[in-house]
């Protein structure tokens, strides 16, 4: 019989995770490329781009009250549209993504670091990977209340930043605003997108919620609400203190906003970048390895992987392949140019998820949690536009 993992997180753990997955430290460039996009309209690419990503939340809002189960994805596939070598493919494309996302964001975190403290980013990878693993393995609660920690500390920061933007003065361009450009307000949206990634993720830890059909629709849907508060205000903060020009240009933005208010270089944003950075290497590490344990429950050949620790109630092995795969890819793989196919890859995993929740609500089951048929249609919809328009941009 398979090992069911202990149900032990609060709701509050459960939504600091999904922002804490979603802000990380890719607000601190992204800013920058949406107001070279749609100038002072980026924080309107913001909000759309959280609207995009609504319809998509909702199915997965509902699959996790329905199915609460670690590799949620391929257990909605398998339900929903009974093929079980589509469910494996979906959970190792997750895997993956998670792997290469967490090796993606250890190596700018390190990278911050190196800009603050002289050490060896090889050994400062090994380092962060190695303590992070083992803060995985102790226990989910006190990874998501680490986690919790780290979240806070990124949501301060950009509450100072924010701060600093409104209390500057207003920028040439934000006192003579150009008229609404719609193509690239929709141009930023697309790639904006992409920052609200996370939801999906947070799906893989209703196995460990103490009433997933309440809590699950609660987590994702208010982490993703707090997040598109936290992206527009900030970047309605950017845009009205620093020139486009200059936000465009720079690979810290937030810097710049600091710098208009206060005249200081803002170091104190690099740490946070670092903490940013631990956050969300350990909230991929946390997803990828419950997926790996899901996984083992619908393959022999992964059963070793279901193993829950006696004390811990993680499930370790999983969870240390988890943490050398990350490291071991942030050391040797290009996983910039990695990521962007990975996206693309999730986006497709979005589209066989949706269409699940359709095949799923066809059955005469009842949900505590349900959305209106059209939505996974709508969710359909739009992550085959983002990715028709994204792999139009990577195509030579």
């Amino acid at each position: 019989m398979a090992e069911v993992l202990p149900k032990r997180l609060s709701t509050g753990l459960l939504i600091a995770y999904g922002v804490g997955i979603m802000v990380g430290a890719g607000i601190y460039v992204l800013v920058g490329h949406a107001a070279g996009a749609a100038g002072i309209w980026a924080p309107l690419a913001f909000l759309l781009a959280g609207v995009v990503a609504v319809p998509s939340a909702l199915s997965f809002a509902e699959l996790s009250s329905r199915i609460p189960e670690a590799a949620g994805d391929s257990a909605y596939v398998e339900a929903g549209l009974h093929q079980h070598w589509l469910a494996m493919l979906v959970g190792f494309i997750n895997i993956v993504a998670g792997v290469i996302g967490g090796a993606a964001v250890l190596r700018g975190g390190v990278g911050y670091l190196t800009a603050l403290v002289e050490v060896d980013p090889l050994w400062a990878m090994v380092g962060f990977g190695a303590f992070l693993t083992l803060v995985a393995v102790i226990g989910a609660v006190e990874s998501l209340a680490f986690a919790a920690v780290l979240t806070l500390i990124e949501v301060a920061g950009l509450a100072m930043v924010i701060w600093a933007g409104f209390s500057a003065p207003a920028s040439a361009d934000w006192a003579a605003p150009v008229s609404l450009h719609l193509p690239g307000v929709f141009a930023a949206s697309i790639f904006a997108f992409f920052a609200f990634l996370g939801f999906d993720d947070l799906v893989n830890m209703a196995e460990e919620a103490r009433d997933p059909a309440r809590q699950m629709p609660r987590a994702i849907l208010w982490s993703l609400a707090i997040t598109s508060a936290l992206y527009a205000l900030v970047t309605w903060a950017a845009v009205r203190a620093v020139p486009l020009e200059a936000l465009a240009a720079s690979e810290r933005p937030l810097a710049l906003v600091w710098s208009a208010a206060t005249g200081d270089a803002a170091r104190f944003l690099s740490v946070i970048a670092v903490f940013a950075a631990l956050n969300g290497v350990l909230a991929q590490m946390v997803m990828a390895a419950r997926v790996l344990f899901g996984l083992g429950r619908r393959s022999p050949l992964l059963s070793v992987f279901t193993k829950a620790h006696h004390r811990f109630g993680t499930p370790v092995l999983a969870t240390v392949l988890a943490g050398a795969l990350t490291v071991g890819a942030a050391l040797a793989l290009p996983v910039a140019t990695l990521a962007e196919y990975t996206t693309l890859a999730l986006l497709i995993v979005f589209v066989i998820v949706n269409a699940a929740l359709i095949g799923v609500q066809r059955s005469p089951t009842s949900s505590p949690f349900s959305v209106p048929g059209w939505v996974p249609w709508l969710g359909i919809l739009g992550s085959v536009v983002l990715f028709v328009v994204n792999i139009r941009e990577l195509l030579p």
